[in-house]
């Protein structure tokens, strides 16, 4: 059975938290680049957890998509 995500945003830090598991002090950190950081398990290596840092800007650099009106 494949694992639920939950996800989260902490509005104060501006970062949304996508979980399979929750964090814990084991987990390895790994910047994935676009400012986005991957929790990893430490004896494996699969991820468990990303960050995804400055997501309100993100939302508002996103190209807004026109709804055509076909009525």
């Amino acid at each position: 059975m494949e694992a639920k995500l939950s996800f989260r945003y902490d509005r104060e830090a501006d970062i949304l938290h996508i979980d399979k598991r929750p964090p814990y002090a084991g987990q390895e950190s790994e910047e994935l680049g676009d400012d986005v950081i991957a929790r990893l398990d430490p004896t494996s290596g699969e991820i468990e957890n990303l960050e995804v840092l400055f997501f309100s800007t993100r939302l508002l650099l996103q190209p807004r998509r026109r709804q055509r009106n076909n009525g």
